[in-house]
């Protein structure tokens, strides 16, 4: 009987570790924020326009990607209205697949993201859906966040729901991106 339950805790145990390795050798080769963004867009099933990644500059969050972004401004880690400086100060993964009701600053989604792939249609939705993690570095300090969304007109134009496991390949994305030379701290 022992060894049954050794051996279905070694078979759950592999499968954790699975989804993890998958991820890691995914987005691990991936060399530039472009490439590590469509990586996990792929990962994802969603759009490259649907991807994010911020880097933590002197106390503000910059964009690295979208590269329509990077202009657009910088936002305060300090600010209460911005759910990427709460997931940089808070150093935790957040959740919301009711993105649309969650108090946020909007002036980011007003910016257009389209692809050559992509029609411009996509533009007049809005996120519906989004999770978010920080990238932390060895000292535990913040290097900045990345954020997974799920656009549409609505909740179900938008696509299933974001899982606790999708929360955790993000979480594993993070920890991998925090180890690639383009989320140093600048």
């Amino acid at each position: 009987m022992a060894n049954k339950h050794h051996s279905a805790q070694g078979a759950a145990a592999a499968a954790t570790l699975a989804p993890k390795a998958s991820v890691e050798s995914a987005l691990g080769q991936a060399k530039t924020p472009e490439k590590f963004c469509a990586a996990l867009a792929k990962l994802f099933g969603v759009r490259v326009t649907e991807v994010a990644m911020l880097r933590h500059e002197k106390g503000l969050l910059k964009f690295v990607f979208p590269a329509q972004l990077k202009t657009a401004g910088a936002i305060p880690v300090s600010s209460s209205s911005a759910v990427a400086s709460h997931t940089a100060s808070a150093k935790k993964i957040e959740l919301f697949n009711s993105f649309a009701k969650v108090k946020h600053a909007r002036v980011f989604e007003s910016v257009k993201l389209t692809t050559n792939e992509e029609s411009d249609q996509s533009d007049q939705s809005t996120i519906q859906k989004l999770i978010s993690a920080p990238v932390l570095g060895p000292a535990n300090q913040v290097l900045g966040v990345i954020q997974v969304c799920r656009k549409g007109f609505d909740l179900g134009s938008a696509g299933r729901d974001f899982t606790l496991e999708d929360l955790q390949q993000l979480e594993v994305a993070a920890m991998v991106a925090a180890k690639h030379e383009f989320m140093q701290i600048q």
